[in-house]
Order: C-alpha cells, then sequence, then structure tokens
C-alpha cells in the first residue's frame, strides 16, 4: 500500500471520528436541556437550546483532545452547557429588574453575615431589605430564574471556561485560577447545610428541582429559592476574593 493511500485511510478514520462522537452524545445534549428547562421560563423553547447544544456538541467533537486529561463526555458537556448559556443570553428574556434584586439580596446577605459573623437566615436578610419574609421569597424566586447560570458565572465547577483553559499562555493565571477554586470551594463547604445539599443534589447528582424536593420534603419552588439563596450567598462572599483579585 502506498503513502498516498496509507494518509487518505488515515485522513479518512480521523474525518469520521467526530461524527461517530457527535452520534453517540447526541443525548447528552437532551439531557442537558431537559435539566437546565426545569428552571427557564415557558417563553424559552427547548428546540431552541437542544439546535444550541448540538453546535456546542460539533465544536466539542471537532477540538476534543483526549491529551488534555478530561473526557469526551466531560469536555463536549461543558461545551453543550456554554452554547446553551450563550443561546438563552441572547434572548435577554430577564427582566433588568430581576438582575437589580439580586444584587441587592446578595449584599444584604453579606452585610449581615459580616455585622452577626454567621450565616444570615431569611428573615435577617428580608429585614436588612426592608421587605416581609413572602415577598423576599418571592424576589428568591423570580432570581433563581434570571440567575439561572449563577454558579456557572462563577465556574463552580472549579474550570476555567474552555477558550481561557487553551489559550492561556500566563502561569500566573492558573495561579489564579488555582486561588479561587479554592476560594469557592471554602465558600460552599461553608454554607448551611440545607443549601449546600441542594447544590449537590442538583449540580452534581443531577436531580431536577422536583426531584430535591421531594428528597428535602418541601415543594418544587422552595427548591428554587433555596438554590437562589445559596449562589447569591456564594456571590457576596466570593466579592472580596475579586476584589483583592484586581488589586
Amino acid at each position: 500500500m502506498t503513502l498516498a493511500k496509507n494518509l487518505g485511510i488515515y485522513n479518512q478514520s480521523s474525518a469520521q471520528k467526530p461524527a461517530q462522537l457527535i452520534e453517540q452524545h447526541a443525548p447528552l445534549v437532551k439531557k442537558i436541556a431537559l435539566h437546565l428547562m426545569a428552571r427557564l421560563p415557558a417563553s424559552v423553547q427547548l428546540e431552541d437550546l437542544m439546535q444550541a447544544g448540538m453546535i456546542g456538541l460539533l465544536e466539542a467533537a471537532q477540538r476534543y483532545s483526549s491529551t488534555k486529561g478530561a473526557t469526551f463526555e466531560t469536555y463536549a458537556g461543558i461545551r453543550i452547557r456554554g452554547a446553551m448559556v450563550d443561546e438563552i443570553r441572547k434572548g435577554d428574556w430577564v427582566p433588568r429588574s430581576v438582575h437589580r434584586n439580586a444584587r441587592r439580596i446578595s449584599q444584604a446577605i453579606k452585610a449581615v453575615e459580616d455585622r452577626l459573623g454567621r450565616e444570615a437566615h431569611d428573615q435577617e436578610v428580608a429585614e436588612e431589605l426592608g421587605m416581609g419574609l413572602p415577598e423576599y421569597h418571592s424576589y428568591l424566586s423570580d432570581s433563581n430564574s434570571g440567575r439561572l447560570f449563577s454558579l456557572d458565572e462563577l465556574n463552580e465547577s472549579g474550570e476555567l471556561p474552555i477558550e481561557q483553559t487553551e489559550t492561556q499562555d500566563n502561569p500566573l493565571e492558573g495561579l489564579s485560577s488555582d486561588a479561587f477554586r479554592r476560594s469557592l470551594a471554602e465558600a460552599i463547604e461553608d454554607l448551611p447545610e440545607r443549601e449546600k445539599l441542594v447544590l449537590s443534589l442538583y449540580y452534581q447528582e443531577e436531580l431536577n428541582l422536583k426531584e430535591i424536593g421531594a428528597v428535602l420534603g418541601v415543594s418544587e419552588s422552595r427548591v428554587s429559592q433555596i438554590h437562589s439563596q445559596a449562589a447569591l450567598r456564594l456571590r457576596g462572599r466570593l466579592s472580596d476574593w475579586r476584589q483583592e483579585s484586581d488589586n
């Protein structure tokens, strides 16, 4: 067999590999889409998420290298979820008031915890905001829908975005990432037990909100509130780290 033929067979095999990866992992797109849909408003269509996710899967199949240490499923999952996040953000379906209220809640939680030296309770945060407990819980529910990707924005997986890891040349950036991972892990570990459990069941065990509610013996809406409060509590606690890293 000639060298040219050998190269042709090699190239054909290489070209087929992404297609095989896509076919094998296509169900992952729907799984991730359904997982996200549980916390999205009705205006977001499953089909739109899946189309975006398939683009993410295609990019993952084309760019994956086993030498980077991650399995393809892990790598593709990050790409797929990221593509869906981008698609939703393009839609700009979250009112500005939701983002504004989320910041207020995060700041209130931090203020109470700094003042008392312990975790802030719901009633204390509500009083800090000058509102009743039912109104505070309503704000949490709205915030949870508006900040679906709150932990992703904090890189809850402990990884830098793919684009950064592939182009990172400065060793100091890696040190910064390591410091952030440690800070995030410590912040999560210090969460109230129920909040920590909700995050674990949702992000690690990949249960939906209804399933988590069954585990905890609370309503789906209450799980949504707990998740939102955990994310906003983390946001407040990590604000000091972000400010220090910027200096």
